[in-house]
């Protein structure tokens, strides 16, 4: 192909129009015969005629000639001269045909590379300058496709990518400024045609054009990594693009490059990655997030900045519970920080009230999973001494977040119950001198998970006995908080019931049969404990009543689908347990009675039936009544339906109204 790029054009200058007499392609010095050449010089040939819309489908057919042809031949070679002399053609659609075929022609040279071992670099930096010779070009379908056809590069030299970056011509090394065999031309004629492409791309008016300019961006970036660190700076700019698109865009093109390790973030480009993290789009907080788990933070400033940044995100979005399973990734990639972090963890604990933090902080929640994932870090040829006391925080938290964690992740912190008292651990955690070991070394963890795995069958029967140990003390201390709801806040009995719960949630995960659906039981019995707990504070209240829902009557509807499900859905009850859900069943219809206020013939019918299941259960003394059934039932003979009513031994008139309904609450409160 000759021609020349002249001085006053940045872009290669283009030879005659095809099909006149002084062409002398490939497709010229063929014979005539069977096969693609026969095609592709008919096509060149309707490509050199007068009608614009005949030269464009002239294109168009050799761009799916050259998608059924091999790569070897001299049809590729015919089709990409007619192209590029089409290039600067007045009529757009030409110049995007154009543009197309030279795309296709550049990815049959690579493969043709390949399969050789034979590389071309001069052309292959000739086609990437043609191309970007039109990503300024008046269309914008052009342009468009010039950075597709871009993005398809498969080896581009890094002074050239360099060029697309800068506006400011960049001079070469080479003394010759080759590009092209047998075009020796000055690299100051050549490197204008990609100045800047990028840096004009992302600034487009069309954010179409602005998105294909990302796609390349990032596509380009596994020939150079001097490129790529560039690149990230114009990348950090189109953040801050208007269109939600772009950003969208954006933030998959940097999680490609984070995949493939293209993607070295610096301090500088911190605050962009925070500020996607409280994004007001759920879609841009969640790509966030998934770029921060697969880069490499080298400092800790920048790894401690990239924690708060993710707890605060989720302070302000607690329902997305990925962020869980983000911090652990993180963690796990920078095993040595998240150490320095376990010990400044370890330091605030030994300082708490008690020796204990409040697990319900999302703060507290997220610097323990950080913790927790050293072990199991990258870094973990390197010796991590994590403080014992963060184990022994972190088991009752699996329980909310296993499900965010996911299965993977669940296994690496198998790990965590050797540290909590069960059989194995205690030898681990003896020191030498045969005191207690501050720190549980993770050499001694990958030490025993072999002694863990066949012992595991054999401890099954003792794993059921450690949990109904640990849930009768559990239930005590259910029954030592329900002692102390005259003295305690409320918001500190529902902690403990919540801790109670989570604990239970715990032991649930590995456990089935009959012991799993014990443990599923318990969690309901602790949800309805917490409800009535709930309730009674409610009806405690002055001016708690409204028209219309209220969180009464949610607390309401959550405690009869609590008793509900454990009277119903749970099979082989001993009698005892019968009796504790009957008078669970029993309140709560006393709690909707005086929440109306009028009791109705299907509510006494319930009531009859309630007290007759009761007293069957215990007729034969085995059983014992509570004191708030025998208080309750002290005369349980229930007249008709109506608007006077002996209210369980006390006489009172139930009508529908707030004073009255009142008194029968403040009853129900003295017998609980």
């Amino acid at each position: 192909m000759d021609g020349s790029l002249a001085s006053s054009d940045p872009g290669p200058s283009f030879a005659k129009p095809p099909g006149s007499s002084g062409d002398s392609g490939p497709c010229a010095s063929r014979s005539s015969g069977p096969g693609p050449e026969v095609e592709v010089r008919a096509l060149v040939s309707m490509a050199g005629g007068l009608y614009p819309l005949a030269r464009a489908e002239a294109l168009r057919g050799l761009a799916a000639v050259v998608e059924k042809v091999g790569t070897s031949g001299g049809a590729v070679e015919c089709c990409y001269g007619c192209a590029v002399e089409l290039l600067r053609d007045e009529d757009q659609s030409i110049r995007l045909a154009a543009v197309r075929l030279i795309g296709l022609c550049a990815e049959k040279f690579a493969g043709r590379e390949e399969v050789s071992g034979i590389g071309n670099g001069d052309q292959m930096d000739l086609i990437f300058l043609q191309l970007s010779s039109t990503a300024r070009d008046m269309c914008m379908q052009v342009r468009i496709e010039a950075f597709n056809g871009l993005a398809k590069m498969q080896r581009v030299s890094e002074g050239v990518l360099l060029q697309s970056l800068s506006k400011k011509v960049i001079r070469t090394d080479t003394g010759s400024g080759s590009i092209c065999k047998a075009n020796k031309l000055p690299p100051k004629l050549i490197f204008p045609c990609a100045a800047g492409i990028f840096a004009h791309g992302i600034e487009d008016e069309f954010y179409q054009v602005r998105i294909a300019a990302c796609k390349t961006l990032g596509a380009l970036a596994k020939f150079s990594g001097q490129y790529a660190q560039k690149a990230l700076d114009l990348l950090m700019d189109m953040m801050n693009d208007d269109t939600e698109a772009v950003r969208l865009q954006t933030l998959q093109t940097l999680f490609n490059m984070a995949t493939y390790g293209y993607l070295s973030v610096q301090e500088k480009h911190m605050h962009m990655f925070l500020a996607t993290l409280i994004d007001a789009n759920a879609i841009v907080r969640n790509a966030a997030r998934k770029i921060l788990g697969l880069v490499n933070l080298p400092k800790l400033q920048m790894f401690r900045s990239a924690l708060d940044g993710l707890i605060t995100s989720l302070e302000k979005n607690p329902e997305e519970q990925d962020i869980y399973s983000i911090l652990f990734s993180i963690g796990k990639n920078h095993g040595s920080f998240s150490a320095n972090v376990a010990k400044h963890l370890a330091k605030e604990i030994s300082t708490a009230p008690n020796g204990e933090l409040i697990l319900d902080k999302h703060r507290i929640q997220a610097l323990l999973i950080v913790s927790i994932s050293a072990p199991v870090s990258a870094d973990k040829h390197k010796k991590l001494d994590i403080p014992s006391v963060i184990f022994s925080h972190a088991i009752p938290l699996l329980g909310r977040i296993s499900s965010a964690l996911g299965e993977d992740i669940i296994k690496d912190l198998s790990y965590l119950c050797h540290p909590s008292g069960m059989p194995f651990a205690e030898k681990g955690l003896m020191s030498g001198e045969g005191g207690r070991s501050e720190f549980w070394s993770v050499e001694t963890m990958r030490g025993t998970h072999a002694l863990i795995e066949k012992t595991r069958k054999e401890t099954n029967c003792s794993d059921e006995v450690l949990i109904m140990g640990s849930m009768r003390l559990m239930l005590e201390t259910v029954e030592e908080t329900w002692a102390m709801r005259e003295s305690c806040g409320i918001e500190e009995i529902r902690t403990i019931l919540r801790t109670c719960k989570e604990e239970v949630k715990v032991f649930a995960i590995k456990s089935s049969g009959s012991t799993g659906a014990f443990l599923s039981f318990l969690c309901d019995y602790l949800d309805a404990i917490r409800c009535i707990v709930e309730i009674r504070q409610l009806i405690q209240l002055e001016n708690s009543y409204a028209i219309g829902p209220t969180s009464l009557d949610i607390l309401l509807e959550k405690l009869d689908t609590y008793v509900r499900r454990m009277k119903c859905c749970y099979t082989g009850l001993n009698r005892e347990l019968e009796v504790q859900v009957l008078e669970l069943v029993l309140l709560a219809n006393l709690f909707r009675l005086s929440k109306f206020g009028v009791c109705s013939k299907l509510m006494l019918d319930k009531l009859h039936w309630i007290i007759n299941q009761l007293d069957g259960l215990c007729a034969d003394g085995s059983c014992e009544f509570s004191d708030f059934s025998n208080t309750a039932l002290h005369n349980n003979s229930l007249p008709p339906a109506g608007r006077r009513v002996k209210l369980f031994g006390s006489e009172g008139v139930v009508k529908n109204t707030i004073n009255e309904k009142s008194h029968v609450m403040h009853f129900i409160i003295r017998l609980i």
